[in-house]
């Protein structure tokens, strides 16, 4: 048997701390697995790490608390990443900035949180977790630790605007109404004596000492019924260190009701001639803030009415064709491939393509257009837009939450919840006001109770109580996102979607709008835009067989020949020995005709001589257009020009940009005479020409490089990382998916006049929170000096509790009423406003 000599030091066994898994992504072989364990284990803190190759997981056992950011910069550092998961939840019972700083900082401690927002306007909280690492119960144990009630929103649930709002509104106005009847007896018995000498009179010889029990039975009901809201929160916050606004209102009316209650019960135990009750002070301020509270419950539902109109256009059902049959079914059971059939009038219930009938459409809620549009087979349609006219059967290509619908809307909330980067000013100040307000009210009470006038108590409990009352600190929490609600709502009716909050802001201060050209300012389609015929050819008989030549050719200019002689009706004709002559043009024989189509070298080789399109040339190069030429049977026959025509919008978004203060800048991949010839027409400031796809980044940086702020806009894949890389990145909603990933902002029309729209909207927004923010700052440095009696030696002017508790409350009213003006924004460009209004139509 081995034993252990007193000599033997004896290690003492802790047992192992808690286990996270932890999702691990491009691990390949067991090899990776090795790797990766190793990494793992080498973090601080790691006593074990096992990973599974087939669940592409690593279990992690810490000595202590899980400490993660170790176990992730070492996975990163060997080449391999950590899945992440965004958990949306919730949140029910915050009423103030200090709220969401509480929320947030329980979320964050939980292990396997990377990041958590929470914002008070939409009650919801978006959390990053290492995936696999947390589950959203978790999540929901913290939140109610600290004392709020969370619950998980699905993605697909229909959890917008859930039925809970509604029914917050229905218990508020019941417990107002309550509150109100009882508080009016209580008003008119303590103040109707001081107005009106003869009803004193009639009180003390009717009532006598009951006056004041009446009162007790009245305000202690409204306190503890409609009013034991603030109470069942605020107590729990001020035991756990961590006041909120309910905290300050259950401080400040329990004190009231408390002291008022002793000088009822046991006046003798109060200083001569303290013996006050204030019953109505405390009944009043519990009546105002639930007003407070009902107003501000109804104008958060406004300030979503943006997101509630896009799920609106989602019809509940659709008809659908079964064996030949058609058949009304659940918007959710339609599957991608069911054929749809849409009358005159309804809905289109999701994406899809058009493989019957034809008809115009209604696409105002994505583009922001109003004119319908027609469609044909072959068409694509989405979901939640309007059949104007005919009837059509189309065959479903995105069902559910791939919808473009669903993606807006998806959009749209993640916008909703973003915080602005000012917002961290605002979260670092609301994290230690509430505290500090409890600590000017004692300092007022103790102030008033040393150096006061007689009954200096009275006097000091008031003023610690109105200091209580006025400094609720709801104003600071709804400043910044009740505004970013509901402009990024107004952004989506525009037909401008958000995809991140933060852009709102970052926008506002470019300087530099860089645009790509084809496709953006461009329609992106050449187009034949100058067909000169020689003396002696007939225009229409040229266009035929230069067509019919071209329209063996796949290069855009020969597609664009084709198209024009195919809007005009021209029937092409047969072609014999087509040959492409590379750096030269085509040749081919036509009905017997021969044909060459080609640029000036190609007619110079052939011997002909073109200085009787002298004139015309010039034309073309002085509009950036480089000219072709056609020959038939060894004459000169024509001379052509093929070019990607400016969108008619884009002078008047080019003017509305300039009116705005922005340097334009064009970025193509055009050489430099043909650039700035566009660049003249339509008032580019700087032009970068001969730029390559891949040098698209470089020239973002070149803008920016003095510190401007730069805003691309493109639409193309080559587009992408240019987006990217500037401060803001705009996409052309008709351009490719890739594009709009990487952007920031997205225009769903394809309008460059949404780019002029978003900067005034942005504008607007932030201005919009400049005035929350001043009025929920400059009300609390203004009022709270006047609710502790600075004033009082003065003129001898004290702040009344009630008085105190409508100034809150009004305040953050105010706040979301301004916030909700937003809603009126309007664009200050559109299809029926010219750019020449364009200064005076920004709000």
């Amino acid at each position: 048997m081995n034993t252990v000599t007193p000599h033997t030091p004896v290690e003492p066994v802790s047992a192992p701390g808690p286990t996270i898994q932890i999702g691990i992504e491009g691990m390949t072989c067991a090899s990776c697995v090795r790797r990766v364990e190793k990494a793992i284990a080498s973090a601080p803190g790691v006593v074990r790490a096992a990973v599974n190759l087939a669940t592409e997981r690593a279990e992690v056992t810490f000595s202590g608390k899980p400490e993660l950011a170790p176990v992730l910069a070492a996975v990163s550092a060997v080449g391999y990443e950590t899945r992440a998961d965004t958990i949306e939840l919730a949140i029910e019972g915050m009423t103030c900035a200090s709220c969401v700083a509480r929320i947030e900082k329980a979320l964050k401690a939980v292990p396997g949180v990377t990041e958590a927002s929470v914002n008070l306007a939409t009650e919801r909280a978006t959390v990053r977790v290492v995936a696999a690492a947390i589950e959203a119960a978790a999540l929901e144990r913290a939140v109610a630790a600290a004392g709020y009630e969370a619950r998980q929103i699905l993605p697909d649930a229909d959890d917008r605007e859930p039925d809970g709002r509604e029914a917050e509104i229905r218990v508020l106005g019941r417990m107002l109404l309550l509150a109100a009847l009882l508080t009016l007896p209580i008003v008119v018995f303590a103040m109707g004596p001081h107005l009106v000498p003869a009803f004193h009179q009639w009180v003390m010889t009717t009532l006598g000492e009951w006056d004041w029990r009446l009162q007790f039975v009245l305000g202690t009901i409204v306190l503890f019924g409609p009013g034991l809201r603030f109470f069942r929160k605020g107590i729990p916050a001020l035991l756990r260190g961590a006041p909120d606004m309910n905290a300050l209102v259950a401080l400040g009316t329990g004190a009231a009701w408390a002291y008022s209650v002793v000088a009822t019960f046991f006046p003798g135990v109060l200083p001569v001639g303290t013996a006050n009750v204030y019953y109505e002070a405390a009944a009043v301020i519990v009546t105002l803030i639930l007003l407070g509270r009902t107003l501000e419950a109804r104008a958060k539902g406004r300030t979503s009415e943006a997101i509630k109109k896009l799920v609106g256009l989602q019809p509940k059902t659709a008809r659908v064709v079964k064996d030949g049959v058609t058949v009304e079914v659940p918007l959710a059971q339609v599957r991608v491939g069911d054929v749809v059939l849409v009358r005159p009038g309804e809905k289109i219930a999701v994406d899809g393509e058009i493989v019957e009938g034809s008809s115009f459409i209604d696409e105002s809620m994505m583009t922001g257009e109003p004119l319908p549009v027609a469609k044909g087979i072959g068409a694509e349609v989405v979901g939640g837009t309007i059949n104007k006219t005919g009837s059509f059967s189309f065959r479903a290509t995105k069902v559910g939450s791939a919808t473009l619908l669903a993606q807006i809307i998806r959009m749209v909330e993640a916008a909703q919840g973003a915080k602005l980067p000012i917002q961290a000013l605002v979260d670092k100040v609301t994290g230690w006001f509430v505290p500090a307000v409890i600590a000017a009210a004692l300092l007022t009470f103790g102030t008033w109770l040393v150096l006061g006038p007689e009954p200096a108590l009275s006097f000091a409990l008031v003023n610690a109580v109105a200091v209580l009352i006025i400094a609720c600190p709801c104003a600071m929490g709804l400043a910044t996102p009740t505004s970013i609600m509901v402009a990024t709502g107004r952004a989506a009716e525009l037909g401008v979607l958000f995809r991140k909050g933060d852009a709102l802001q970052t926008l506002r201060d470019a300087a530099i709008i860089a645009l790509d050209k084809t496709g953006t300012l461009t329609e992106g389609r050449p187009e034949l835009t100058d067909f000169v015929v020689a003396d002696g050819f007939v225009e229409a008989d040229v266009l035929r067989l230069v067509a019919s030549v071209e329209a063996r050719s796949e290069h855009p200019v020969a597609e664009a020949i084709a198209r024009a002689a195919e809007r005009r009706g021209l029937v092409l004709a047969d072609i014999e020995n087509f040959e492409a002559v590379p750096g030269f043009g085509v040749t081919a024989i036509v009905e017997s005709r021969k044909l060459e189509i080609g640029a000036d070298r190609l007619m110079t080789r052939l011997g002909l001589d073109i200085s009787a399109f002298a004139s015309a040339s010039a034309r073309l190069a002085d509009e950036g257009k480089t000219p072709l030429y056609a020959s038939i049977d060894g004459r000169l026959a024509a001379i052509i020009a093929v070019a990607d025509p400016i969108k008619p919008s884009t002078p008047v978004a080019i003017e509305a940009l300039h009116a705005l203060g922005l340097q334009i800048a064009m970025v193509t991949g055009d050489n430099r005479r043909t650039a700035e010839a566009i660049g003249r027409r339509i008032g580019i400031d700087e032009i970068l020409a001969e730029v390559l796809p891949d040098g698209k980044v470089e020239a973002v940086k070149r803008l920016g490089q003095h510190g401007a702020r730069v805003a691309y806009v493109g639409d193309g894949i080559n587009d992408a990382p240019a987006l990217a890389a500037a401060d803001v990145g705009i996409a052309i909603g008709t351009g490719t998916d890739i594009a709009i990933e990487s952007a920031d902002v997205v225009l769903m029309s394809g309008d460059l006049r949404g780019v002029a729209n978003a900067i005034a909207l942005s504008k607007a927004t932030l201005r919009n929170i400049g005035q929350n923010l001043f009025w929920a700052f400059a009300y609390n440095i203004a009022l709270i000096p006047v609710a502790a009696g600075v004033l009082y030696p003065l003129d001898g002017m004290l702040l009344s509790p009630m008085l105190a508790a409508a100034a809150m409350a009004l305040s953050s009213v105010f706040v979301l009423t301004n916030a909700l003006r937003l809603r009126r924004f309007r664009a200050p460009i559109d299809d029926r406003v010219q750019a020449s209004h364009f200064a005076t139509q920004v709000v």
